[in-house]
């Protein structure tokens, strides 16, 4: 569904050429000469380019390196998501309005994208932000109306099964709300995402556990992290201090 490029400090050249797949991505160094169909832009660290399928385009360093970042998402998936954005949109798809934007918030929510993409974090997080991002370019708009029980199911449904890594997917055909209603009115109602309540509710679980003697490696696999340092770095987040360190508080040796 989601393929992924990343340049650092390079020479290469590009015909122009186009793509089945919508993409989009930042310059992370440099400047570039971008052609999309017949518009010719100069791009710089920041930007964000967004690319529609079949669009013939070309990108290239102005003078010397440059570095970027690029993901490539499948068309028909996003066309699915524009269908519960907008309650079906008569059209194959809606395309990106622009050929570029320099808004700083666009350029952060793409690396916190990228990055979970290259971490292989949870599907519930990737496809979160995923979504989120998306439906930002798209401009979606979320409907003011909650769905009170919709997302308290959803919570009940996380809190139940800590150790199922849960896809977004999953959650919203759980409570009937489309992706992008059920993470605005989760965090509108919880005041976190869907997938920070889980995160939390693991770390919990997981000092619980700890103070009995688990062993770490056990406690991760339980609580459906991918592996102790999975573990580790998201319970030193929120504590401080490392798994090893809270459970010394607790057992004597």
């Amino acid at each position: 569904m989601v393929e992924m490029r990343q340049a650092f400090q390079s020479s290469a050249c590009y015909h122009a050429h186009s793509h089945d797949e919508f993409s989009f991505g930042v310059i992370d160094e440099g400047v570039a000469d971008y052609y999309n169909l017949n518009q010719a832009h100069h791009i710089v660290k920041g930007d964000t380019v967004t690319i529609n399928p079949g669009d013939l385009h070309s990108c290239n360093p102005q003078i010397g390196q440059w570095s970027y970042r690029m993901l490539f998402v499948d068309t028909a998936w996003i066309a699915q998501l524009q269908d519960e954005l907008f309650n079906g949109i008569g059209l194959d798809y809606l395309a990106f309005a622009g050929a570029y934007s320099r808004a700083p918030q666009s350029y952060r929510h793409f690396g916190h994208l990228f990055s979970a993409l290259i971490d292989n974090c949870s599907p519930l997080e990737t496809e979160s932000l995923l979504v989120d991002y998306l439906a930002g370019h798209f401009g979606a708009k979320c409907d003011d109306k909650l769905d009170q029980y919709g997302v308290s199911r959803v919570k009940q449904v996380i809190g139940d099964d800590l150790q199922t890594n849960h896809s977004l997917s999953h959650l919203a055909q759980a409570c009937g709300l489309s992706r992008y209603h059920l993470i605005r009115c989760f965090k509108k109602i919880y005041g976190i995402t869907p997938h920070a309540y889980q995160l939390d509710e693991r770390i919990k679980r997981a000092k619980a556990l700890l103070k009995t003697g688990e062993p770490i490696t056990n406690v991760a696999q339980q609580l459906g992290f991918s592996d102790q340092s999975h573990l580790q770095r998201n319970f030193k987040k929120r504590l401080a201090i490392t798994p090893k360190q809270y459970q010394d508080f607790f057992i004597i040796p």
